[in-house]
């Protein structure tokens, strides 16, 4: 141990009863004040010594309060958090009814059946792109070919499952 973490050490020990009323009149609780100490006498370990410490006590209880008001600051942050959070109900997205649940159900369907229906190569670039969110240069690279020839691929598979989505009523 160092010089300044030796001497403040055995300050903290001394004072220890001092302190222990400064920190709980800063966050109001005995608990906490002891917790806090602990906490005190943890940042005092990592105390280097240079510079030495001229005022030994003045250091101790500066660091003490902050510590202390450190722990207000946190729990003032998470009261702003906690509080200003709106309630469970509110975030909750709704169920769709069971009659929207089987509309998309076949929607979702129709829109397999027409990718399936694409070429094969088509078919590649479409689900690298929407599936795999491929950028047309990935894709491009990825097959071999241009990437004017990519976004017409993935034009025509766009053309091809609207179509079908239109052909069956969906809007």
């Amino acid at each position: 141990m160092n010089s300044n973490v030796t001497l403040l050490t055995e300050l903290l020990l001394k004072e220890r009863p001092s302190l222990l009323r400064l920190i709980k009149r800063i966050v109001g609780s005995v608990t906490d004040a002891e917790d806090l100490t602990q906490t005190l006498w943890l940042r005092i370990q990592s105390v280097t010594d240079s510079p030495p410490i001229e005022n030994k006590q003045a250091y101790l209880y500066r660091l003490a309060r902050n510590v202390a008001l450190d722990r207000l600051r946190a729990f003032d942050r998470h009261n702003a958090v906690f509080e200003a959070a709106p309630l469970l109900d509110e975030v909750v997205a709704p169920l769709p009814s069971a009659e929207t649940h089987l509309i998309d159900r076949e929607n979702l369907e129709i829109l397999l059946q027409a990718i399936e229906g694409l070429p094969p190569r088509c078919r590649e670039v479409f689900i690298l792109r929407k599936v795999e969110n491929l950028k047309i240069s990935e894709i491009s690279e990825h097959l071999g070919m241009s990437s004017s020839m990519v976004a017409r691929h993935l034009q025509h598979a766009l053309t091809h499952c609207m179509a079908r989505l239109k052909e069956t009523g969906v809007p």
